[in-house]
Order: structure tokens, then C-alpha cells, then sequence
């Protein structure tokens, strides 16, 4: 419960309409398994894992016993010129997680800084190889990286950077790949798009000189622009275009990883190898903040080769990189989907809820639904002059009904915990049916 409105008043929200919000709070107060608890004692089912990161359910007792085991044992330990071993465990579990040669990790708290820090190494990899001119930074319009500069500066959300002018400078952006005249109502990876990919050597490359680049960093994925999924053969283009003029290519998979799209990694369900993997969210199933890059063989050993003998190597990292309790929840939330076998669950729940997910179609203002593995957008016809409006009554209206949904402008995201039961997806789109007939009246 809450004393009142004044005990709101000195937090200041992340992303979040502040003053509207406190008007009239909706408070969390528990979680267990599929459901949260609110502060008036209504159960809420989580249609969204949270942020996109309880993957295996909330509350889960092996993680939790394990943070709690890990703070009576070694609540922390410095990570410059130190360490503690479970970190290095998880290095290891990670990397026979990843395909091909993605065998070191750099470990961070959120993915935020997993974003900032791949840009780093991006950039002092090519300085370690006598490329130094290398220093522009390629994102793509639509594409979020996380809130610090590195991030906001390749993202191409103009709501997230319109207050802050330019921050990095040398950075451009590929176009994005959504197109409702050509791909509306997609199941899976839409036909369409593929040659969008060419920008990146026809005018980006053509513009700036491939010696001055560094890197290209997409979202396999687009999950907080509204669900955007890669066209068939895009992403292997991008690889492709890299691997010709020696540009680093950067997965964020902050949101695809651990399982989202049925696989254990977006790069894994598409076959194709990135040069850095920026992971965060499913990590630690959300219980403690921590977040990764993981980089190839190649890149590490360049960067630790240029360095003099007993020299640090890369001059980067946290006060909590590889915190002994994010390790710990990490290591216990890999042993829940190991366990549980919970990514090919995904993938053998995602036939069923493709199919539910589309049967919105023919609801009162859907003009696009789209999915892959279990993640789905639901795109609505805008209110004129009201941007995002319509959406947002969607997850205020789902939410007094005791459904939790995500909402980015006009499009509502699912993206539940894999360990949803048929029925629950019946339950979370029936609920979304509900409301979309109840605004057109």
C-alpha cells in the first residue's frame, strides 16, 4: 500500500508521464510466476516479462535463493585487478551458449552500458590494428541501443534524442526496415526489405569511406520502436557488407537473447555471426541489474595483443562489472532454462501465438500485426493529431482489466515470460479483443 499521493512526489520516473502517472499510480507490489500483484490487491498477468526481461517467470526460488546465499557470502568484491570465480564461470557458460567464436565476455549492469561498451571496443579494436580513422559509428533510424550517449546517439528514436542535440559525433544511420504497404499482417520474417541493407554501402559507405567506419549496429530484432522484424536475407546483407570492407558488426540483443525469438540467440536462429553481442535483460531473468558484450576470439586477441606485456588492455569498466550478486542470479536463471528446457518451449508455444496474435486482425483500428518467436506488435490507426494516444488508453484499459501490455507510440508489444500457458495467451489477446471493441464505441 501507499500513504499517500505526497510519498510520490520526490522519484522521478523513467520514461513515464510523471505528473499523470501520479494522479492516479498503478503500483506493483508483488510477482509470482506469470502475475503481478498490485497495491490494491489485484492480480495483473504480464503480457510483456516485465521490461523484456523475466523471461522464466517471477519470483522464481532458485534465483532468489541464490542471491540470497551470494549476499551472506560475498556481497561484493572489486573487479579492477581483482576477481571472484563465479565470474568466470559465467564467461564460460555464456560462451558455450553462443555460436562460433563468441568466446569473450566484458560483463556490465545494464544494456545501456552493454551498448556504450561494444562501441568502445568496436573502436579500440581498429585502433589496436593501426585504423584509427575508423571512428564513425553506423545505427539505424528506429533502433534503440539503451538511454546513455553511446546508445541514444546510434538509436534512431527521435523522441529520445530530440532534447539532447548532437552527442557523439561521427555517427549515421541505415534506414529502417518497416513497411506496412509492403509486409502488413507478416508471420514470422516478411519478404520485403532485404535490399534496404544496400544503404549501408551505396550511400553510407560511398559517403564516408569504409576506413573511416567502424562499426554498424542494429537490433536483430527492433523490440521498443514496436516490434520490427528483419525481412529475409537483411541481416545476412549486413554481414555480408561488413565482411567486405572490414567493419565491425554489432548485435544488440538485449531483448532477442535467452530465448525470446525460440532460440538461444537471435544469431542463432538466423545463422548469422555478429562480431559483438551486447546482451542485458534475460541475463538474470530481471532479478539484479547486469548486462554483457560478448566479443569473437579475433577482436579480443587484437585488442590484448597491442597492449605492452602486464599492461591494461582496454581501459573501461564498472564499479559493478561481474557483481558476485548478478552472477549469482545469472548462473542460477541459466540453470532455470536449462532445466526447464524453456527456449525450445518457446519455440513450441510460438505456431500458437502467432495464431492468436493474429486474430486481431480484424479488430476495431489494428493496421498491422507482426510476430516472431514470442514477441508480436499490434499496430493501431493513430487518433488524428494525437500520436501514441489511442495505444496508451489500449494499456491504461488493459490494465484496470488486469492485463499488463507495452505500448511505443501507437503499437502495443507482447512479448510474455516463455513460461505462458495456452490458456494465458488466450486470456492476454481475448483481453486485448475486449478493449480494442470497447474504444470503438
Amino acid at each position: 500500500m501507499y500513504a499517500g499521493d505526497s510519498d510520490l512526489g520526490s522519484y522521478w520516473m523513467p520514461f513515464t508521464a510523471n505528473r499523470q502517472f501520479k494522479v492516479a499510480p498503478r503500483l506493483l507490489v508483488s510477482a509470482r510466476d506469470m502475475h503481478f500483484t498490485t497495491h490494491d490487491g489485484r492480480k495483473v498477468l504480464d503480457g510483456v516479462a516485465g521490461l523484456w526481461c523475466v523471461n522464466a517467470g517471477h519470483g522464481r526460488d532458485k534465483i532468489v535463493n541464490a542471491i540470497r546465499q551470494q549476499a551472506g557470502e560475498l556481497d561484493f568484491a572489486p573487479p579492477f585487478q581483482m576477481g571472484h570465480p563465479l565470474q568466470f564461470e559465467l564467461a564460460k557458460r555464456l560462451q558455450l551458449l553462443l555460436p562460433g567464436d563468441l568466446n569473450q565476455t566484458f560483463f556490465t549492469n545494464s544494456g545501456s552500458e552493454s551498448v556504450d561498451t561494444a562501441l568502445k571496443i568496436a573502436l579500440a579494436y581498429h585502433r589496436a590494428r593501426g585504423e584509427g580513422s575508423r571512428r564513425w559509428l553506423i545505427g539505424r533510424e528506429r533502433g534503440y541501443h539503451g538511454s546513455n550517449m553511446g546508445g541514444v546517439s546510434v538509436g534512431g528514436i527521435a523522441a529520445n534524442r530530440k532534447a539532447f542535440g548532437n552527442l557523439l559525433t561521427c555517427v549515421d544511420h541505415l534506414p529502417h526496415t518497416h513497411s506496412i504497404a509492403h509486409n502488413s499482417y507478416s508471420r514470422g520474417q516478411p519478404s520485403w526489405g532485404a535490399h534496404l541493407a544496400d544503404d549501408l554501402e551505396s550511400r553510407i559507405i560511398a559517403l564516408h569511406d569504409a576506413s573511416n567506419i567502424a562499426a554498424v549496429i542494429v537490433e536483430p530484432v527492433a523490440g521498443s520502436t514496436g516490434v520490427l522484424i528483419p525481412p529475409r536475407g537483411y541481416l545476412e546483407r549486413l554481414r555480408e557488407i561488413c565482411d567486405q570492407h572490414g567493419i565491425l558488426l554489432i548485435f544488440d540483443e538485449v531483448i532477442t537473447g535467452f530465448g525470446r525469438l525460440g532460440s538461444s540467440f537471435a544469431c542463432e536462429k538466423f545463422g548469422v555471426l555478429p562480431d559483438l553481442v551486447c546482451l542485458a535483460k534475460g541475463l538474470t531473468n530481471g532479478a539484479v541489474p547486469m548486462g554483457a558484450v560478448t566479443v569473437r576470439q579475433g577482436v579480443y586477441d587484437t585488442i590484448m595483443g597491442a597492449a605492452p606485456a602486464n599492461a591494461i588492455e582496454l581501459f573501461h569498466g564498472y564499479t559493478y562489472s561481474g557483481h558476485p550478486l548478478a552472477v549469482a542470479a545469472a548462473l542460477a536463471t541459466l540453470d532455470v532454462y536449462a532445466e526447464e528446457g524453456l527456449f525450445a518451449r518457446a519455440a513450441e508455444l510460438a505456431p500458437y501465438f502467432e495464431h492468436a496474435v493474429h486474430s486481431l486482425r480484424e479488430l476495431p483500428f489494428v493496421i498491422d500485426v507482426r510476430n516472431l518467436g514470442m514477441v508480436a506488435g499490434i499496430e493501431l490507426e493513430p487518433i488524428p493529431q494525437k500520436p501514441a494516444a489511442r495505444a496508451f488508453e489500449v494499456f491504461q484499459r488493459c490494465y484496470e482489466k488486469g492485463i499488463l501490455v507495452r505500448t511505443t507510440g501507437d503499437i502495443v508489444a507482447l512479448s510474455p515470460p516463455l513460461i505462458i500457458s495456452k490458456a494465458q495467451i488466450d486470456e492476454l489477446v481475448d483481453g486485448l479483443k475486449e478493449v480494442l471493441r470497447a474504444l470503438s464505441h
